[in-house]
């Protein structure tokens, strides 16, 4: 039954439907805490999926409790390598990044990255992800030269692995048209708007959302 009640509210979830969903996870995790105990690793999903509700309902104290406690006991039932617990440490990452605390985010996103390297490869696409939300923290810090390096490893690794048009690699491309604008550079800058344009264009439509951010944004 708790698997259920956990199901729906992840479903709630990707509605956005918050409330909803943060009353099915709070009745799955007691469920699974009787049922299998705190420490068993389907409980600590789901406390880690409420950190991450917390999170985004800018419950930034209650979700820092639930990642932590999850962590814990994912470095303890599956070890501080295993690609869930690492999971757990980049939400920490964003998390900390929030509360501005800068140094511990950094330790938390090289953790992920060196981690996800050992586990999965250096190509994975999960990897290409750490270091892509590298990325954004050394651009959000200001650290231009170290966040163009790391973006264009992310770019490199997103064209071979997933192709030139996905979201994924576009959303990597649009980020480096924004850091070569600060850097200055603007011819960089207008090659990277209109490789994202057209891409979004053809992988989404010329009106979705997406694709008129990126023409609002030349």
């Amino acid at each position: 039954m708790w698997g259920a009640f956990h199901g729906l509210a992840g479903l709630y979830f990707d509605q956005g439907k918050l409330k909803e969903a943060e009353e099915m996870y709070q009745r799955a995790l007691t469920g699974k805490e009787k049922a299998l105990g705190p420490d068993h690793t389907s409980t600590l999903d789901t406390v880690n999926n409420l950190g991450l509700l917390y999170f985004n309902q800018g419950k930034l104290k209650e979700a820092e409790r639930m990642y932590e406690r999850a962590l814990a006991g994912k470095e303890k039932a599956l070890g501080p390598n295993h690609t869930s617990t690492l999971g757990t440490v980049n939400n920490l990452g964003n998390l900390y990044s929030a509360q501005g605390k800068l140094k511990e985010a950094e330790e938390m996103y090289e953790r992920a990255l060196v981690g996800k390297e050992k586990a999965l490869g250096p190509d994975h696409t999960a990897t290409l992800s750490a270091v892509h939300n590298l990325g954004n923290f050394y651009f959000n810090q200001g650290k231009l030269k170290e966040a163009e390096e790391i973006y264009g490893r992310a770019l490199t690794g997103y064209d071979k692995a997933l192709g030139p048009d996905h979201m994924s690699t576009l959303s990597t491309v649009h980020n480096l048209r924004n850091l070569y604008k600060d850097q200055g550079k603007l011819k960089e800058a207008e090659e990277m708007y209109q490789r994202a344009l057209v891409g979004r264009e053809k992988a989404l439509g010329p009106d979705h959302t997406s694709t008129l951010d990126t023409v609002n944004n030349l």
